[in-house]
């Protein structure tokens, strides 16, 4: 495997407004939602179907476009009526949608369950989103560049080696990665669980850890540098939260922003997204979500 190591200076901290270029999953989500979640081989009776727009990739690159005006995303979908119908809904989000391939494989498909507190259950069908591809894609230094790995890891890896400037990987569903990869990236994010299931998370160079309604924290080199208290809100569905989160988190450092100040803004975020069953909710522009300067947000030299 070739190094991943940085091919290029850090994205200048110019803006809030930083585009983001996310490379990851579009899926179809098929929601019920229903009084409690059913134990293992139990029905539950009485669900609400919904289909939405999803998939981690997608809901990433639908909340950049909202909060920052701009972005792109790169990924696959079926030549089929729920691939058309998801690329619409991203391009009328503000997403640039020219790197998103139409392949033979079915769109992907994320069966969820949701009960009425909001807590979820999520079983994904690949697709087309196992044949993502950035052989004709191109990176340029100021690029700002997002994945999860719901795609192919090794389409992952490559994504990180080609990206010169900022790359963040949010790792998620958990799974192994390799130490060129963590040493490559200037951001990982996590919730609680998926950090304990990655040990060689430990030392990498900065890591946000989600941990639902405690808060958030940033962690560099094992080393807590920040932590955010999570807002009190009435949750109406954590599907897609997570996905605002990293959206805003990445913005904000990578427009420089202050570890303390861009976890606060990511906070707010994610908080605004749970009081909305939508996967893919609106948003005001990040600049919303900033903490007053009397509460402590700042700009940083350098968000790496």
């Amino acid at each position: 495997m070739h190094t991943l190591r940085r091919l290029g200076p850090a994205v200048p901290a110019e803006s809030v407004g930083a585009a983001l270029t996310v490379v990851g999953s579009i899926n179809l989500d098929l929601t019920a939602v229903c009084e409690r979640l059913p134990a293992p081989g139990e029905t539950v009776i009485g669900a609400d179907l919904q289909r939405q727009p999803g998939g981690k990739g997608a809901n990433q690159a639908v909340a950049a476009a909202r909060l920052a005006g701009r972005a792109r995303m790169i990924g696959a979908v079926g030549d089929d009526p729920d691939g058309g119908l998801l690329l619409r809904r991203l391009a009328a989000a503000g997403v640039d949608t020219t790197g998103v391939r139409r392949v033979a494989a079915p769109t992907g498909t994320a069966l969820i369950t949701v009960d009425h507190h909001g807590e979820n259950q999520i079983t994904v069908c690949a697709g087309a989103n196992a044949e993502v591809s950035i052989e004709d894609v191109v990176f340029a230094p100021e690029d700002v560049v997002l994945c999860q790995l719901e795609i192919a890891l090794d389409t992952v890896c490559e994504t990180a080696r080609r990206t010169p400037g900022f790359f963040a990987l949010n790792a998620a569903p958990a799974r192994s990665l390799p130490a060129e990869l963590v040493e490559r990236c200037d951001l990982v994010i996590v919730n609680e669980t998926e950090y304990a299931r990655l040990p060689e998370l430990a030392d990498a160079k900065l890591v946000a850890v989600t941990y639902g309604a405690q808060g958030s924290a940033l962690y560099a080199h094992g080393r807590q540098v920040a932590a955010a208290p999570a807002q009190e809100v009435a949750v109406v569905s954590t599907v897609g939260a997570g996905d605002a989160f990293c959206a805003a988190l990445v913005l904000a450092l990578a427009a420089g922003l202050d570890h303390g100040t861009a976890l606060r803004a990511a906070n707010a975020v994610g908080a605004h997204a749970v009081g909305d069953a939508s996967s893919q909710p609106e948003f005001s522009p990040l600049e919303h979500y900033l903490p007053s300067p009397a509460e402590g947000g700042t700009l940083s030299a350098d968000p790496s």
